[in-house]
């Protein structure tokens, strides 16, 4: 009876009609290892493959022909060339007793637990990723506290000044537009003070009639 091979659950076979080669990874990081390349033993010819292609092609198509051509590379040599990349792939990875994965000893295991990273996760690691994460958390909540809007006329009692040249946003007391220079004729006239009381002054007024200073 055959032998199982573990370890198949997180590769990919990389094998062709001139060899065999497969790509391991890293059950939590996803990062690997690809097995030496192992030329075909049986020493499969590509005129074989071609012919297998162009026989099975005609009959049923390109899917039928690489169903055969998969049958060619396959096998008792393909089974021992994966048998042996996996014995190669193990002494590359660590087995996690509690969950099972397969994980890389340099990233994903914690030595002093015994276990994987995600089964036993780094004490340094994760207080430093808590801490990243509480303050994405404090920024957002404060950032929210604050607002925003409060100057902001939500009631559109501000109209909306546009120049009546090129049509350019103006501030309400923009006296020319500062976009071409035409003069903004809904600008607000600033109101005006008494340079000795602070007294209200109409705009054609000359002197103050509270204090009598000249303006």
């Amino acid at each position: 009876m055959s032998t199982m091979i573990q370890f198949v659950a997180n590769y990919d076979d990389l094998s062709t009609d001139k060899g065999y080669q497969f790509k391991f990874h890293c059950d939590k990081c996803r990062n690997g290892y690809m097995s030496r390349f192992q030329p075909n033993a049986i020493g499969i010819a590509g005129g074989l493959l071609q012919a297998a292609s162009s026989i099975f092609g005609s009959l049923g198509g390109a899917e039928n022909a690489a169903y055969h051509i998969q049958r060619a590379i396959g096998g008792k040599a393909h089974d021992g060339a994966l048998e042996t990349a996996v014995a190669e792939g193990k002494t590359y990875f660590k087995q996690c007793t509690r969950c099972g994965h397969w994980v890389c000893p340099d990233v994903c295991w914690n030595a002093g637990a015994g276990l994987c990273e995600d089964c036993a996760p780094d004490e340094q690691e994760e207080l430093r990723a808590q801490q990243a994460q509480a303050t994405r958390e404090q920024i957002q909540t404060k950032t929210r506290a604050q607002d925003y809007t409060q100057n902001l006329d939500f009631l559109g009692r501000t109209p909306l000044v546009q120049c009546a040249n090129c049509q350019a946003k103006l501030a309400a007391g923009q006296k020319f537009c500062p976009s071409c220079g035409a003069p903004n004729a809904a600008a607000q006239v600033p109101g005006r003070f008494c340079t000795g009381c602070g007294t209200g002054l109409k705009p054609d007024q000359k002197f103050c009639a509270d204090c009598g200073a000249k303006n």
